[in-house]
């Protein structure tokens, strides 16, 4: 017999009083003095669990139902009826019970039936998909996941795989994991990495420029993937290892583009709530907090667009004990931004127009010689969630700026070509898609945004 899932069970509403078969794992169980267990059964596809009844009639009812604990694998078969009770609609009235896994040593399983801190299930990060908070954030990431491939497909962007190892530092200052290797005896040397690329790499920390070279041909594109940033920071927004997605349209200014990220943004959030209801519910009761509300209020509001300068004056007009002093030139803290979005504009705001030492060296100079024709989204409870600009198509511009930040423009010839042979005015940006899923999930810290967090100090599994 076909497996049914438990998603289906709730959203295709067609196997009522038929028998079916399911597979998954026991939630809880109960048993009754008259010979009845019951058993409540997750499989992982919905935040949704059903229940089971199990009579003394099984054959394995004594040697082994009555035996069941929390994180047993079982497939079940039997007819799914309407529940009588009051806490689920269905449950099935079983006929076979095959079990798969036993737990060993239940007294000591790390993901037992009592409530654990966030910080315990970190320990176990093997283990904590099997609870109710990190299944309902996974199934979230994969719609978001998918909802960005889906946006991007339908506008006809093309997804270009970038190198993960790369000896480019785009960012121009990020601190960044030099690659090496192993000599035979499984020892490491300095001179080995040399051996074998002939020059020192690194992982990425952005796919950006090698992303520039195919948007200077195919027009609309973007990557999606893993990136790493050595950065000294254990913060609950930061991570060493996260996925970036990177987006890059040619014939495109800081306008087009900021606009286009905008409807990426909501496009991504309304596709969650569509997808995810019951698992945003959940999380909602869970964390206590108004999560469809502000989405639903994050979708119907306009963005606010405001120069950099602009932005300098309001700080400077309404000085308050909620954030530093802050001078032109000096960048925003997330306590200027938290000012921004919450109190000030009430709003997601678009930061427009950076003083040129604020950012890096591949961004468009303005006619002011004093900004770059960049942009942040500043979005609540979060601040930068997409950062983007105009990038530098003048080569004469382009290797200034490579030499004002010391980078050596030799290794970066490559990225000149773009500039010598036909080129255009283009725009990108990046959206870090576990700041999204915090932003969406409304979880406090990033290490429960993505399956086996890497920061600092930290990197289990």
């Amino acid at each position: 017999m076909p497996i049914t899932s438990i998603l289906d069970i709730y959203t295709k509403k067609k196997y009522l009083n038929k028998e079916i078969t399911i597979n998954g794992w026991i939630r809880s169980k109960r048993t009754s003095k008259i010979g009845i267990s019951f058993l409540t059964i997750t499989d992982g596809s919905s935040i949704n669990t059903i229940q089971v009844i199990a009579k003394k009639s099984l054959y394995n009812y004594v040697t082994e139902i009555i035996k069941l604990t929390t994180g047993c694998s079982v497939i079940i078969s039997g007819v799914l009826v309407l529940s009588p009770g009051n806490l689920q609609i269905y449950e099935i009235q079983s006929n076979k019970i095959k079990v798969i896994g036993w737990i060993k040593n239940p007294e000591k399983y790390p993901i037992s039936a009592k409530k654990h801190t966030i910080e315990h299930l970190r320990k176990f990060c093997h283990l904590r998909p099997r609870t109710n908070l990190i299944s309902a954030i996974s199934r979230i990431r994969n719609i978001v996941f998918q909802s960005l491939n889906l946006f991007l497909f339908n506008k006809q962007y093309l997804w270009v795989s970038t190198p993960i190892i790369t000896s480019l530092d785009t960012e121009g200052s990020s601190s960044m994991f030099k690659v090496s290797m192993l000599d035979n005896n499984n020892q490491y040397t300095n001179n080995n990495n040399k051996k074998f690329f002939k020059k020192d790499v690194f992982l990425t920390v952005s796919g950006q420029l090698t992303l520039e070279a195919y948007a200077c041909a195919l027009s609309k594109v973007y990557s999606l993937g893993p990136i790493f940033r050595a950065e000294n920071s254990n913060t609950k927004k930061h991570l060493t290892e996260f996925w970036m997605l990177e987006v890059e349209k040619a014939f495109s200014n800081i306008n087009d583009i900021s606009k286009f990220a905008e409807k990426l943004l909501k496009f991504s959030i309304s596709y969650v709530l569509d997808n995810c209801i019951s698992d945003l519910i959940f999380l909602q009761k869970k964390l206590n907090r108004n999560i469809i509300s502000y989405l639903n209020d994050f979708l119907y509001k306009d963005f606010i667009n405001i120069e950099y300068s602009e932005v300098i004056n309001i700080l400077q007009k309404n000085k308050n004990s909620s954030y530093e002093n802050i001078n032109w030139g000096e960048d925003l803290s997330s306590s200027h931004e938290k000012y921004l979005v919450h109190k000030y504009f009430k709003s997601t705001v678009i930061v427009r127009n950076y003083p040129r030492l604020l950012k890096a060296f591949y961004m468009r100079m303005n006619s002011d010689n004093k900004t770059v024709a960049a942009f942040d989204i500043l979005v609540p409870n979060i601040g930068e969630i997409i950062g983007g600009s105009e990038r530098e198509d003048r080569i004469m511009y382009l290797e200034k700026n490579m030499n004002k930040v010391g980078l050596n423009s030799k290794n970066y010839s490559w990225y000149k070509d773009l500039r010598k042979y036909g080129t255009i005015p283009h725009s990108g940006f990046g959206l870090g898609l576990e700041r999204l899923i915090i932003f969406i999930t409304g979880i406090k810290n990033i290490r429960e945004s993505i399956p086996f967090p890497r920061t600092i100090r930290h990197a289990d599994f």
